[in-house]
């Protein structure tokens, strides 16, 4: 094959992930209108553009602008931050079972949201009147996260940052997480209990404009540090040798990368819950279609990774109308079978080629 057909080769790729990202993006506009739309409160299209053009009735606005809009920018932003750290991790560390919750970031948030249940419930507000337990309980998710990530980081660094050891070591403090969980589960009273098993089932009912804005502050900024750092991670796919060759600095550009990663999930868990399956599986489905380039595959799977949780979110809060179906539950359901469907698709024939 001579120059001139690599480069036609090379042009029609480009276009064709360029296609599918505005695809994406055209996917998430009919899906948040279909969000808004759609629920027990009768809501058209033609209410949604009056409220947004100030010629709205109140409960219409109420219902719009104080529920269903922040749940519908909750999904996406935590849609499009955990598919994008999955994506990050799986090239960070060449494994295709890499993303916040196999490495146990969210099983560490779970542990630190059930502490904060049963030893700062009420003996927080009562200390600190002026701090909602919600946020003691988010405060605390976000705080255990960050230390596992901190001990896979440190561990890392002990031992050398090679994909297997970050792997393994998250492996490990996961499963520690998860013994914290259940004994606090054991010793916990049914109110409390009961509190736990609700916040780790993953739900954006609690979505407020708060959320959406300390998530925008955080999120944003990461997504174009993931931008800028591609080109690096796409080297570490190679090999470490290969990558230190071209002048990336492997150990440095690995664990930065996994401790934004890391914190863009912990901000996600730390509101909603644990959301499975979503950091993982998402960038799967996309590299299938536009490869393992990660100057596409990262804002591409964040991008795809919105809208799947987007319509996650709607059909689950739809299905069983009038009761509501936590996401968490559903992105589940989904993905563990999607996932296997991929293995036995064919990654094992050279999965990151």
């Amino acid at each position: 094959m001579n120059t001139s057909d690599l480069l036609q080769d090379y042009t029609r790729y480009t276009r064709r992930r360029i296609l599918f990202i505005l695809l994406v993006l055209l996917g998430i506009v009919f899906v948040g209108m279909y969000a808004m739309v759609v629920g027990a409160a009768g809501i058209s299209p033609g209410d949604i553009i009056r409220v947004f053009t100030g010629r709205g009735d109140p409960v219409s606005e109420q219902i719009i602008l104080n529920i269903r809009l922040p749940r519908v920018l909750a999904a996406l932003l935590a849609g499009l931050a955990l598919s994008a750290s999955g994506a990050v991790m799986q090239s960070l560390l060449r494994n295709p079972l890499a993303s916040p919750f196999t490495l146990g970031i969210s099983g560490a948030a779970a542990f630190g949201a059930s502490f904060a249940i049963v030893f700062f419930g009420s003996a927080g507000i009562a200390f600190m009147p002026w701090l909602n337990e919600q946020y003691i309980v988010m405060f605390s998710a976000f705080a255990w996260s960050m230390v596992s990530t901190g001990f896979i980081l440190a561990i890392a660094r002990y031992r050398g940052a090679t994909p297997e050891v970050m792997i393994l070591a998250g492996i490990a403090i996961g499963s520690l997480f998860g013994a914290g969980v259940s004994a606090l589960q054991y010793v916990a009273t049914d109110v409390e209990l009961a509190a736990i098993v609700f916040w780790m089932f993953g739900d954006l009912g609690r979505a407020a404009w708060n959320d959406v804005l300390i998530l925008s502050v955080i999120l944003f900024p990461l997504l174009i540090y993931f931008s800028l750092k591609a080109w690096s991670y796409k080297a570490l796919q190679s090999g470490d040798e290969f990558a230190r060759s071209l002048g990336v600095n492997a150990f440095r550009v690995r664990l930065t990368g996994m401790l934004a990663a890391s914190l863009a999930t912990a901000v996600v868990v730390s509101f909603y819950g644990i959301i499975a399956f979503v950091g993982l599986v998402v960038p799967h489905i996309v590299r299938r279609f536009i490869g393992g380039d990660d100057s596409f595959l990262i804002p591409a799977s964040a991008l795809f990774g919105a809208v799947f949780l987007l319509l996650s979110d709607t059909v689950a809060r739809t299905l069983f109308s009038p009761v509501i179906l936590p996401v968490g539950i559903l992105t589940s359901f989904i993905g563990a079978p999607l996932f296997l469907f991929l293995l036995l698709k064919g990654m094992g024939r050279g999965y990151w080629s």
